[in-house]
């Protein structure tokens, strides 16, 4: 009975080991590949459960959705001679479904090894090998993320139809102690330089508003002088024409129609003993006085013309 329950143990171990080699679970956006003895099989499966003959299958869980793989520490040699490293240069990139068993079958499941990492290096070291170490630091640095998307593309799709580039992150690549510092001087020293052509340009801009505002105020105080003068000479004008206007015989008829816009005239200390209406009807007895009133009235005119 001992021996049996050995066995009965021994074969349920066993089955257990072998339902749970048999048994595996692929991740949703994942395609699961199968190597039996070593080759690779045409089957796949998809995301799930899934069964497979225990302890002679094997499997592995290739990813399909957006992925990014890093490629660390690049060194790159320029056309000057000078080496350069690039700390870490991102790939992002999806396998299509369709292609995985091909891509899987010509450069295994690690195929970003041989298709991105590898060729990363290669064409950085292309691109460095044309370009000094002011293009690939400065002048052209954008233009590396671009063209390395473009080149690793271009291969992969005669290489590795379905595996699509989606984009590459370049970063500032590390450089000699002693160039970073000159460079760095340069860029301090270009900085100045803006500085002082903004200032300089807001300098000619506020000399230029100056100029402007002494033109306007010049043209003002021209309308103004010319206005006065405008004005001076008519009133000198208009005095000489009133000059010429105070004769005796031009003062004798302003006088009498001064006298005459009167409505009434009285004479005399008693006035109410002395009335003339505006029709010219005076008493009689009274005429002898208005005479004397108008030759007074002559001679104090005359005396104030003299005057005037």
């Amino acid at each position: 009975m001992a021996q049996v329950g050995a066995v009965v143990a021994v074969a349920t171990s066993f089955f257990c080991a072998a339902l749970f080699s048999a048994v595996h679970k692929i991740e949703e956006g994942h395609i699961g590949v199968y190597y039996r003895g070593g080759a690779l099989l045409t089957s796949t499966s998809g995301p799930g459960f899934h069964l497979m003959l225990p302890f002679i299958t094997s499997y592995k869980s290739v990813q399909t959705t957006l992925q990014t793989d890093e490629v660390k520490n690049v060194p790159c040699g320029t056309s000057g001679g000078v080496m350069i490293y690039f700390d870490r240069i991102e790939v992002v990139n999806f396998l299509i479904s369709n292609a995985v068993y091909d891509i899987v079958k010509n450069y295994t499941a690690d195929y970003d090894k041989a298709l991105i990492f590898n060729k990363i290096h290669h064409e950085l070291n292309q691109f460095c090998s044309v370009h000094t170490l002011q293009e690939v630091y400065i002048e052209l640095f954008d233009q590396i993320d671009e063209n390395l998307k473009l080149a690793l593309q271009q291969d992969l799709t005669s290489m590795a139809p379905g595996l699509v580039i989606q984009a590459v992150r370049v970063t500032k690549p590390n450089i000699p102690e002693a160039i970073r510092r000159n460079y760095e001087l340069m860029e301090s020293e270009k900085t100045k330089l803006l500085i002082a052509a903004q200032k300089q340009k807001v300098v000619e801009k506020e000399a230029e508003t100056e100029r402007k505002k002494a033109l306007i105020d010049a043209a003002f105080l021209a309308r103004e002088k010319a206005k006065a003068d405008a004005e001076c000479y008519t009133a000198l004008k208009i005095a000489e024409a009133n000059k010429l206007k105070l004769t005796p015989e031009y003062l004798q008829l302003m006088k009498y129609k001064a006298i005459a816009s009167n409505s009434k005239i009285y004479f005399g200390k008693d006035i109410p003993n002395m009335f003339m209406d505006t029709a010219g009807n005076l008493a009689k007895q009274f005429e002898g006085q208005a005479e004397d009133l108008g030759s007074n009235i002559e001679d104090n005119w005359g005396v104030a013309t003299e005057e005037q």
